[in-house]
């Protein structure tokens, strides 16, 4: 993809870090919020549809209640959440008001999109917003998501909506440049890549941890997102949000942050609810013959043949994990095995399935149709 395509997304998921809209002690910064809501209002105007993932309603909480950090409990976190959401909507509403810009307020949680059913009417409510000329401002639901049904970050929430929405780009603001080819923090010599047609391992391994106190996502969790919506058939920019503007020099074209190149086609509806949206069960680890196959095939069924090890308990329908033998995930997938059954045929040819477990409904642990290559 060339970077003046981006100038013609029409569609445009905007995700803002901790770090762009609050000072480091935790306080709103109302100078940020005033200039990008300007700007995604003179966006909206000139015809594109605009959607914002804001982060900062957390680190809100923590400066009104005048704490020196997050609290380290899960009720003290979402009360903390509680708090500062009420107190961020009501700054965007008011800003974004006196552009004359209609917002709403949307609060996911994994648990959410846990269903085809629900994932669809989360799907068809954003649409019919956008429909309206609304920019929908969307956050994790903190005040009660669990661990084990929290999407985590807010850099994945944002390619899950991206990929609920249709869109055509995902912006990540954050207080950094773009991915390095090391830490720049460390390595004077780090070098900004422009632009990323593959996250690869190597690439992978270059991720650190979480950035500045207040934020809960780094480069690794920013991959991730990218590999999902790149998956989705989206193009994604990591950004430094430090100074607004450089959402127009994004939308002109010009090469600032890194673009990550989406895949040619979007997903159709199942699997980009097997991708985003279903609650991951397991993992099927796989030998390095099918990794190459994953990775260079785009796509491919998983056979018994080719699965070294199981992790997990899951029943058939379920929707597991594909991984490498060094952990870095390929594929995700519904199967058609339980978790019990995949341990006995693992490593099997397809005529030897009904020796093992005695029945044989699919030569297939995940057929091609209900795999999505990330």
């Amino acid at each position: 993809m060339e970077r003046k395509k981006i100038a013609e997304a029409k569609r445009i998921v905007v995700k803002v870090g901790t770090s762009t809209i609050t000072y480091p002690n935790g306080k709103i910064n109302y100078e940020k919020i005033e200039k990008m809501a300007r700007i995604l209002t003179d966006f909206q105007n000139q015809g594109k549809e605009m959607l914002l993932v804001s982060s900062g309603a957390g680190a809100a909480g923590v400066g009104r209640m005048g704490l020196e950090a997050k609290p380290g409990t899960i009720p003290g976190k979402q009360a903390c959440a509680a708090v500062g959401q009420g107190i961020l909507m009501h700054i965007y509403e008011r800003i974004f008001g006196e552009y004359g810009q209609v917002v709403a307020q949307v609060l996911l949680t994994k648990n959410d999109m846990a269903n085809q059913h629900s994932y669809a009417n989360a799907r068809n409510a954003l649409q019919e917003m956008i429909s309206w000329g609304v920019i929908p401002i969307i956050n994790e639901n903190d005040v009660v998501a669990i661990d084990e049904f929290k999407i985590g970050d807010n850099d994945n929430l944002s390619a899950l909506v991206a990929s609920l929405a249709d869109a055509d780009l995902d912006i990540l603001l954050s207080d950094i440049d773009g991915l390095y080819t090391a830490n720049p923090k460390t390595h004077p010599d780090a070098r900004l890549v422009s632009v990323v047609e593959e996250v690869t391992p190597e690439i992978e391994a270059t991720a650190g941890g979480a950035g500045s106190r207040n934020a809960t996502g780094g480069m690794l969790t920013k991959l991730q997102a990218a590999k999902n919506a790149m998956s989705a058939g989206i193009a994604l920019i990591i950004a430094n949000g430090e100074h607004l503007e450089i959402l127009r020099d994004i939308l002109r074209g010009e090469p600032v942050g890194t673009l990550f190149v989406p895949k040619e086609s979007h997903l159709r509806f199942r699997n980009q609810w097997v991708a985003f949206g279903s609650k991951i069960n397991g993992r099927l680890i796989v030998d390095a013959g099918l990794s190459k196959a994953l990775r260079q095939k785009g796509s491919c069924s998983i056979l018994p043949v080719g699965i070294v090890s199981v992790e997990g308990e899951f029943d058939s329908g379920d929707t597991v994990s594909v991984v490498d033998q060094e952990g870095h995930e390929l594929a995700r997938g519904m199967t058609n095995y339980g978790s019990e059954d995949v341990a006995l045929i693992k490593g099997c040819k397809t005529s030897q399935i009904e020796d093992r477990i005695g029945y044989k409904h699919y030569d297939e642990v995940i057929h091609r149709d209900n795999l999505v290559i990330l």
